[in-house]
């Protein structure tokens, strides 16, 4: 049996992107890609609630969870401030 995972559509990162970019034509800023790997990391995780076995889908969880670390980390570092709004924002831990 073949099972597709629930994707972000077009629409979904659309409204993601508009909330949390810094200027008007963001589309990668460190806080963008954060809140599209928090949206992709809650998606996932609901999934894996329902299909607790499937594996390769966990390692990509874990690899995404880690790419949003790597990136609230840069962010920590280079802005604070910005730092502070996006993880309170996406109601994230803060460090």
């Amino acid at each position: 049996m073949l099972l597709l995972l629930p994707m972000l559509t077009k629409k979904k990162k659309e409204n993601i992107i508009k909330k949390s970019r810094v200027h008007d034509k963001d589309t990668g800023s460190a806080e963008v890609q954060i809140g599209l790997l928090s949206k992709s990391i809650d998606e996932l995780a609901s999934h894996l609630k329902k299909h607790n076995k499937d594996n390769h889908s966990r390692r990509g969880l874990l690899q995404m969870v880690a790419d949003r670390r790597s990136h609230l980390k840069y962010l920590q570092k280079k802005d604070e401030k910005r730092y502070n709004k996006i993880v309170k924002e996406l109601g994230l831990k803060a460090k």
